[in-house]
């Protein structure tokens, strides 16, 4: 039951938080940091407990319990590779959005890391759900404290942007719970047994028209919060008005939900329909590299650049999970995770400047490397990340997931390598209009303080470690390519 603990364990946490943070604001900070810790070092543990399989295709945790019976529902919980990978991510960015809103928040602090701590076990629930009443259940948990952090703590156009992201993402749920609910009754009507169980479902024989129906409902949601052009609007109104914490989460953990329903539910449950379609997806993802990389050129607004560089990076997780390709698939885990690292540290140090200059126009900025060293020298770690130079984790992910597309579609694999080149000039037009060039800002600037120091050093090692020594995660997943097999002879 240790899943199911770890997310009691947030839910309780978020409900103390507000209880003491009504009364003593410095109380609910640390405990929402020791609930978070604690999660994470019961990951941590579940890592080291499991960290290889008995046999290639096993799941280290699968535990059942009867919810609603009368309905088929039950409490599904389960720990494969790709979920012990994002829920050690999830838990690592959860104690950094913690750390980064220790000072930024100020009013009703209670109350704000109670929807932190509550968006953060929607994410977990997510990541182990084995029923997909479970799953939408926790997809909606996530929603709706991710929905107040941006109306409540957000910046001045945060209303506009709140109900710009609940109503694109609450559009993407409503067809996904369609196609859930067919896939409920097609099973039931096929087998007499009405339930809502991913094991049960994947056993579901649907015909070719009805599968592609059914799947294109998980599909817009998937690419809704992936996000994926053309349904990638929200994001930037939503990454430029949301905290600093809220855009972290955004970036490094909610964006990753999108792939990880892909790769757990698309492709097991309707093989042949996901295969007539991967030439389209790989299409959709080579546009979102491309418009991605042009729109975060033209920015001004720091925090909108880097939102349209997520929709650039998640293109190459498209391209790679529907190359069908082992080699793609594991690069496509490694994308996930260094993404959430470096486009993470990128909007945390866009919030640090925030909080400093009290703008986000970068034709505001100018010269600070004078004044902030240590902050401009982990913006260039940061941005070389994201350009994928070698060595560090990013490199390695869009590496394989060109590779592995190389095999299946030349010219594509061509195109996303463009999106490297494009990456690199928007990183360094980045670094020039903030940390290089003539002194723009007269009043004295603070660098990093001790805990924004901890946290910058807490990405740049856990980024630099992924790009020098990746097998672990590339072991931890290696089970996916078995589910690939079937897919990839069609």
């Amino acid at each position: 039951m240790i899943l199911i603990w770890m997310i009691i364990l947030l839910l309780a946490g978020g409900v103390l938080c507000w209880l003491a943070g009504s009364k003593a604001p410095a109380l609910g900070r640390w405990i929402a940091l020791l609930t978070v810790t604690a999660d994470l070092l019961l990951a941590c543990w579940l890592c080291w407990c499991y960290h290889k399989f008995p046999d290639q295709s096993s799941w280290f945790i699968n535990y059942q319990t009867t919810w609603i019976p009368s309905m088929g529902v039950s409490f599904h919980v389960a720990l494969d590779g790709l979920g012990m990978v994002l829920l050690l991510l999830t838990f690592f960015l959860g104690i950094l959005a913690v750390a980064c809103s220790w000072n930024e928040i100020k009013e009703k602090t209670g109350f704000y890391f109670f929807n932190l701590l509550w968006t953060l076990a929607g994410i977990s629930g997510v990541f182990v759900a084995m029923d997909l009443f479970l799953f939408y259940f926790c997809w909606e948990v996530m929603l709706i404290p991710m929905y107040l952090l941006i109306i409540i703590w957000g910046d001045s156009r945060r209303q506009y942007a709140a109900y710009k992201f609940f109503l694109f993402t609450q559009a993407g749920s409503l067809l996904m719970l369609l196609s859930i609910l067919a896939l409920y009754f097609i099973h039931g009507q096929q087998t007499g047994q009405y339930t809502f169980d991913y094991f049960e479902l994947l056993r579901t024989t649907i015909s070719p028209q009805a599968a592609g129906w059914i799947m294109a409902g998980f599909m817009i949601a998937f690419l809704i919060k992936l996000p994926m052009v053309p349904f990638h609007n929200w994001l930037p109104d939503a990454h430029s008005e949301a905290p600093t914490a809220g855009s972290l989460l955004l970036a490094g953990l909610l964006l990753k939900t999108g792939a990880y329903g892909m790769i757990r539910f698309v492709l097991p449950l309707f093989p042949e329909a996901a295969v007539s379609v991967s030439w389209w997806a790989m299409l959709l993802g080579v546009a979102g590299i491309l418009y991605g990389a042009f729109l975060a050129f033209s920015q001004t607004d720091i925090k909108r650049l880097i939102a349209y560089t997520s929709v650039s990076h998640m293109g190459f997780v498209l391209l790679g999970i529907f190359s069908f390709s082992q080699i793609a698939m594991q690069g496509v885990v490694m994308q996930l995770l260094t993404h959430g690292l470096s486009t993470g540290a990128l909007f945390v140090m866009a919030g640090m400047l925030k909080e400093r200059l009290h703008t986000r126009d970068i034709t505001r900025m100018g010269g600070l490397w004078t004044s902030m060293p240590a902050m401009g020298g982990a913006a260039i770690l940061f941005t070389m990340a994201s350009s994928g130079l070698p060595m560090l984790g990013n490199f390695i992910a869009e590496l394989f997931i060109l590779l592995g597309t190389f095999n299946v579609n030349v010219l594509f694999s061509v195109l996303g390598a463009t999106g490297l080149i494009l990456s690199a000039l928007y990183g360094l037009r980045l670094l020039q209009k903030v940390f290089m060039g003539a002194l723009v800002v007269t009043d004295p600037v603070r660098d990093l303080s001790m805990r924004e120091m901890v946290i910058m050093a807490a990405l740049s090692i856990c980024i630099v470690a992924l790009g020098l020594y990746p097998q672990p995660v590339i072991d931890t997943v290696h089970h996916l390519s078995f589910t690939l097999q079937p897919l990839h002879h069609e």
